[in-house]
């Protein structure tokens, strides 16, 4: 984290209050708490056994995975870009 003052912001995810601290703006992190609140719902509609701590797992490695196939995207209309410019 970096020098700037630290926000602390309740929020609401899967049905538990949650206290986050960090240096994006509140509406930042409730608008981050709240994606990560309906990727919970949507893998816990498909597969509603599932207990907590499974579900929080399986919404991070999906969340990652979207990040890193975004990334991937990302990096290639760099590219993209780059051989546009020469």
């Amino acid at each position: 984290m970096s020098d700037q003052e630290k926000v602390r912001v309740s929020v609401v995810i899967h049905g538990k209050q949650y206290t986050i601290t960090g240096t994006e703006s509140p509406d930042h992190m409730k608008d981050v708490a709240e994606i990560v609140d309906e990727k919970m719902r949507e893998i816990h509609s498909i597969n509603p056994n599932l207990n907590t701590e499974t579900l929080a797992v399986l919404t991070a490695v999906n969340s990652i995975h979207e990040y890193t196939k975004l990334q991937e995207e990302y990096e290639r209309l760099l590219q993209e870009l780059h051989r546009i410019k020469e």
